[in-house]
């Protein structure tokens, strides 16, 4: 059984779809052993709370720089033995460190069709109010390995979704969540968690099945 740890930062949507998922039986071989947030005040760490999931908090706001964060969110990892690390709604920057430490085992959920609307400074509505000023017509969500290069690693699924008239990024960014975060997110822990993922280059293969 693989230990999943789940890093947050806000209201912890996704974390809710993973717990979700978890007792409906869905994370085969998996189960979410820890929830580490960036905030100490992240609602996050009351859905791991009543889900009876240890939580922790590493405050972004303690450290001097972003890599002496990513040194000690890589040790509190370590000691918690955590084989996959799910990014959930997590705000910030990691740096090499954590990616030398958890090499192919670091799972994010980005809220847009990779390459699109990715990369530093897309996060949250930022990414909604992008897609709708450039005038898609389909988004979605993508669930990729985390590598150095924000948003930039190997794609593990993605599920588009349609823009309607009179979108607004608040209305878009939850219909998003609804139809491709909250389902994506869960299945890809889940081949992970079965050992169906093989990475090479920048292409996963889901074996199996």
């Amino acid at each position: 059984m693989k230990r999943i740890a789940v890093l947050v930062s806000g209201g912890g949507t996704n974390l809710q779809a993973l717990i979700d998922a978890q007792s409906r039986g869905e994370l085969k071989n998996g189960t979410i052993a820890s929830v580490i947030s960036s905030k100490k005040n992240a609602y996050a760490l009351e859905r791991a709370r009543a889900a009876g999931i240890p939580g922790y908090t590493a405050a972004r706001s303690e450290y001097a720089s972003s890599r002496d964060y990513t040194l000690a969110l890589t040790e509190r990892l370590k000691a918690l033995n955590a084989d996959l690390v799910v990014l959930a709604g997590f705000l910030h920057i990691l740096t090499g460190e954590i990616v030398e430490a958890f090499p192919n085992a670091i799972l994010n959920v980005h809220p847009a069709l990779i390459p699109a609307f990715c990369g530093a400074g897309y996060y949250g509505l930022h990414v909604h109010e992008a897609a709708l000023a450039y005038g898609v017509k389909v988004t979605g969500a993508t669930v990729h390995f985390v590598t150095e290069e924000p948003d930039g690693g190997p794609i593990v699924l993605q599920k588009a979704v349609d823009i309607l008239p009179g979108d607004t990024p608040e209305t878009l960014q939850r219909r998003v969540m609804e139809q491709a975060e909250w389902s994506i997110l869960p299945q890809a822990v889940s081949l992970f968690c079965q050992n169906r993922l093989r990475v090479e280059g920048r292409t996963v293969y889901i074996t199996g099945g």
